[in-house]
């Protein structure tokens, strides 16, 4: 979407904390007029933070920064979801905006429920690195959706990272078990080699600028390159060189069933939360 597009509608973001103003500075960035963001937060002084910051129009009423909206991000803990929706649905039956939530685990239908009839609703997971426009996001539309709509949607995602479509709902849970909880698995892998690099000698100081860059040099390679991560692999590891050596431990000790069982627990809390807070008769 080119800036001369950006000043034609209007956000409202319901949740004005990480997540939310990393997608306000975003679109901000991609032309985006502060003038047309609007922020629902309950807290006073990020209300005045975002406002001194960004420019952008602050309410503790929700009601108040939804009406007149063409997209509405929903950027609160899905345990706050049902009421938060249910309090400002008879200003999105006025409005019919693009409702964009970003919210782990509660299902479009839900949701759907909590809006009341004929409000068009996406669902998407972005990640922390959305922070530093740097994100990985993916998001879920149910059939019947204009393409207008879908794009509204996706733009305010692209404008911090990296999107996909998935075809199925079910797949935003696998979505967060990879992407949205996955910067966590690699700063972890991270913080472990560092550990392990100080028991053998270097200094606290060394091993964590060394771990940290490598954590960044190579996601950019990866990011750079034609993404076949065990073409990339296999660049990097020399037959009977130190990577070899050290990928082995990481085959004899099942890495990959360690991972995919994390992956999958991941998953299946996703869709514990989902029946948890979702529940659209709760």
């Amino acid at each position: 979407m080119g800036n001369n597009q950006l000043v034609n509608y209007t956000a409202a973001f319901i949740g004005g904390g990480n997540m939310g103003g990393a997608l306000i500075r975003g679109l901000i960035a991609k032309g985006l007029p502060a003038g047309r963001i609007g922020v629902g937060e309950a807290v006073q002084a990020r209300r005045v933070e975002l406002a001194n910051e960004l420019g952008v129009r602050v309410s503790a009423d929700n009601r108040e920064i939804v009406e007149g909206a063409d997209l509405v991000v929903l950027a609160v803990k899905p345990q706050d979801l049902a009421m938060t929706v249910r309090a400002v649905a008879p200003v999105l039956a006025r409005r019919r905006p693009v409702v964009l939530s970003i919210a782990a685990g509660i299902r479009v239908a839900d949701i759907q429920g909590w809006c009341g009839p004929g409000i068009a609703v996406v669902r998407a997971m972005p990640n922390r690195p959305a922070l530093n426009s740097a994100g990985a996001s993916a998001l879920y539309a149910p059939a019947g959706l204009a393409p207008q709509q879908r794009k509204l949607a996706e733009d305010a995602l692209a404008a911090v990272g990296t999107t996909v479509w998935v075809d199925e709902e079910d797949a935003l849970d696998v979505v967060t078990a990879l992407s949205g909880s996955g910067p966590a698995y690699f700063f972890l892998l991270a913080e472990l080699m560092a550990d392990a690099a100080v028991d053998f000698g270097l200094t606290r100081e060394s091993a964590q600028e060394l771990a940290i860059q490598t954590l960044f040099g190579s996601g950019r390679m990866a990011r750079d390159s034609d993404g076949d991560l065990a073409r990339l692999r296999a660049e990097v590891t020399s037959k009977g060189g130190t990577t070899e050596a050290a990928l082995r431990v990481f085959d004899a000790s099942n890495l990959r069933g360690i991972v995919a069982t994390a992956l999958k627990a991941a998953t299946e809390r996703g869709r514990e939360m989902a029946q948890a807070f979702g529940n659209s008769t709760a």
